[in-house]
């Protein structure tokens, strides 16, 4: 799989199917090994006798001065090792080599290592080195999945690239309480598509017993009233040691107004994504990450990697039921048993059950009885209906239960309005199950509680929960027509996320056409979010289209299926077309037709004429498809900057027409254009063009345009100044799709 980003090719990134990408430096030989996990080739560095043994890249890439680039490699060998970026003139001259720290241990189990740096002030373009030390000759390295580009971190974090990672250096942490802090490299193992981890990561170490911790320098701005999530991965330095993340909130002065605290209950001293979650109080106006160690003694050592701020994720789209009473990640989450000998807590250790995250919410009663189980009050959105939906994921791990399922409601005052709820039902006994029930709320209602009456059928017995929603019972599917768009919104709601999906536009014809999506055509897609909005620029003008849905799951199974109503974009004036950038749909303009084409088809024939004979033999290939010249107006200056706005980009596009004048909706490339004024005075704005068409295929790949999960906030946390921005981005256009210079 491609590594997003990678300035090196899919040969050099993967070793496969050859090592063309890569060539000896230094005291070793390169040969193509097996047993990979991004493809199965691996670079075999062999070294020709004892001391360090260096191996490169074929090419050089181009560079910025003063970007940061970012690399990475997972690697295998008998010996620890290093990666660096190699900094070279335009002339192909080291300038200096940004090294990683050496791994602190050899492993031959694949472990990432990693290393980022700003090029240099002389510096052209840079060189991916691979080093390793052995004592003898004749050892072998092994080396794979290799990237060099720009800093890949978590989108959405509210934090820095360095102090996510550390991969630069340690500014970006401090030493708060009794410690120090520093960057280590130690050897471990991740999968090959977790691009923002690995390789260094941050050691707090406690200079005395005692409790220690560290904090990001870092103070990002958070919005108050707005739930964000914390996390970081975790290595403690025994199973048994007390240590924590949290979540801080500071004033426009830097006082501290609000902390939330998540802790590890570990299972081990391995890597634990550990994660807290609050909502920002009203004085908030940055926030801070801090980890650290209670009751440590001198010299313990926790470690963190992939530090993140994000604003905090819901299971479904709408829930009023904020991320820590819904996820169960530090506490019980506010829930609790309000009568009945039954006891609730967060799940322990780590890793042990959990549906979202690694805890889930753990009900235990040592006796055969009854107990009421109440959420915390969620607070209604308002004007959404009567009309909810909750769900709940549950698992029960001993004993067996029954469940009366309800919503309590309750009024402003926190008055109860009474409880809804379904007749008693067994609660299903083995692995994991999804529990959904629709409620009608009463009018005055503005708060709601989660309350479930439960009955243990055995003594002991334990019940897990996690992935509680509470959402407004929308339509699954819906359509909205933008006729000044030429466009049809769909959106879909409650969709699994995990599985695959699939959507065709219906044509009255039975005719069905995939429809475009972020990465390309939405065929066999995977769902990432269970709230879609597809904005579909290609259906067809003046023409009732529907849309068919499928849904199945990745590892295969029975396909849910899914269709909507019948809708109709406005043809408007037909003298009038589109001209529509598939993937762009923002340079899509509409222009007035001054003349249709007169369609040729082409045809590569070769004719032989036999002596003695009177027809001729001809040989023909396949007659291509439509060309011809249309001739538009454009009316306004506006009209015509978006016309050479849309034809700059030289991509394919989509001609529709208005039904009933004679042509269909044609993919075109457009050749030499000519743009000619129709006379009158020099302020005259209108322009006759001649557009030479071509037909093409319906573009499979592209995908509508923009940057998923890219916002403005990125921007603020990778840029410190607009002149950073200027320096990156020669165009808006430039920084919408992210493509900075060089």
């Amino acid at each position: 799989m491609t590594i997003p980003g990678n300035l090196l090719s899919p040969t050099t990134e993967t070793v496969d199917p050859n090592t063309s990408g890569w060539t000896a430096k230094l005291n070793c030989t390169l040969s193509l090994g097996s047993g990979g996990r991004n493809g199965d080739g691996v670079l075999t560095v062999k070294s020709v006798a004892a001391g360090e043994m260096q191996a490169r890249t074929v090419s050089s890439y181009p560079v910025v001065p003063g970007t940061v680039y970012h690399v990475f490699a997972d690697a295998s060998g008998t010996v620890a090792e290093r990666i660096g970026i190699r900094w070279l003139t335009a002339a192909n001259a080291e300038i200096s080599v940004t090294w990683s720290l050496t791994t602190s241990a050899a492993s031959a189990s694949w472990h990432r290592v990693s290393v980022a740096g700003a090029a240099p002030v002389n510096a052209a373009r840079c060189q991916v080195l691979l080093s390793s030390t052995p004592a003898a000759g004749a050892v072998n390295h092994f080396w794979e999945n290799v990237y060099l580009g720009l800093p890949l971190r978590t989108t959405g974090n509210l934090l820095g690239f360095n102090t996510e990672t550390t991969e630069v250096d340690s500014s970006g942490w401090m030493a708060e309480t009794n410690a120090t802090i520093a960057r280590q490299a130690p050897p471990v193992t991740w999968s090959a598509t977790a691009y923002s981890v690995g390789g260094h990561v941050i050691a707090v170490t406690a200079t005395a017993p005692g409790n220690a911790s560290a904090v990001t320098v870092e103070r990002p701005v958070v919005t108050p009233g707005t739930e964000y999530l914390a996390y970081a991965y975790l290595s403690p330095p025994t199973a048994a040691a007390d240590t924590w993340i949290e979540l801080r909130f500071y004033d426009a002065g830097g006082v501290q107004v609000g902390v939330s605290r998540g802790s590890l209950a570990a299972p081990g001293t391995g890597w634990y994504r550990q994660r807290v979650s609050a909502v920002a109080p009203a004085t908030a106006v940055t926030c801070g990450v801090a980890a650290g160690i209670n009751g440590a003694s001198a010299g313990q050592v926790l470690r963190l990697e992939q530090t993140s701020v994000i604003v905090a994720p819901t299971a479904r789209a709408g829930t009023v039921i904020p991320y820590r009473s819904m996820s169960f990640e530090q506490d019980a989450g506010g829930w609790a048993v309000t009568s009945g000998a039954a006891t609730v807590a967060r799940s322990t250790p780590w890793g042990a059950y959990g549906v979202d995250g690694s805890y889930a919410l753990t009900v235990t009663s040592a006796t055969a009885t009854a107990s009421t189980l109440r959420s915390p009050l969620f607070p209604l959105t308002p004007g959404v209906g009567l009309n909810w939906r909750s769900e709940v994921y549950s698992q029960v791990t001993a004993g067996g239960w029954t469940a009366v399922r309800g919503i309590r409601w309750y009024d402003t005052g926190g008055v109860s309005l009474g409880l809804s709820s379904v007749a008693s039902s067994a609660v299903p006994a083995s692995g994991w199950w999804i529990l959904t029930n629709d409620w009608v709320a009463p009018a005055n209602a503005t708060q709601a509680a989660i309350e479930w009456t439960l009955t243990a059928t055995s003594a002991s017995s334990v019940l897990r929960l996690d992935v509680a929603s509470l959402w407004p019972a929308l339509p699954l599917q819906h359509l909205d027509v933008d006729d000044a768009a030429a466009a049809i919104t769909l959106t879909l709601r409650e969709l699994p996320i995990g599985y695959l999906i699939t959507v065709y536009r219906t044509g009255q014809d039975g005719s069905q056409t995939l429809v475009r999506g972020p990465s390309g055509l939405l065929d066999k897609a995977t769902i990432t979010s269970d709230l879609m909005a597809i904005e579909d620029y290609e259906a067809p003008l003046g023409v009732p289209v529907a849309y068919r849905i499928e849904i199945v799951p990745a590892a295969g199974g029975s396909i849910q299926i899914r269709t909507t109503e019948t809708v109709t974009i406005d043809a408007g004036d037909p003298q009038e077309a589109w001209l529509k950038g598939p993937g762009q749909p923002q340079r899509n303009t509409k222009v007035l037709v001054e003349k249709a084409p007169d369609w040729s088809r082409p045809i590569e024939q070769a004719t032989y004429r036999v002596k003695g004979r009177r027809n001729a033999v001809v040989l023909s290939g396949l007659r291509g498809g439509l060309e011809g010249d249309l001739s538009i107006w454009t009316r306004t200056d506006d009209e015509r900057h978006r016309l050479h706005w849309l034809l700059d980009s030289g991509n394919t596009l989509l001609w529709q027409a208005a039904p009933g004048m004679g042509v269909s909706d044609m993919y075109v490339t457009v050749g030499e254009v000519t743009e000619g004024r129709i006379g009158g005075p020099a302020q005259e704005p209108w322009r006759t063009w001649k557009l030479p068409l071509v037909e093409a295929d319906m573009p499979v790949s592209v995908g509508v345009g923009g940057t998923a999960g890219r916002t403005g906030q990125d921007l603020l946390v990778e840029f410190a100044t607009g002149y950073d921005l200027l320096a990156a981005y020669a165009t808006g256009e430039d920084l919408l799709f992210n493509r900075r210079r060089g």
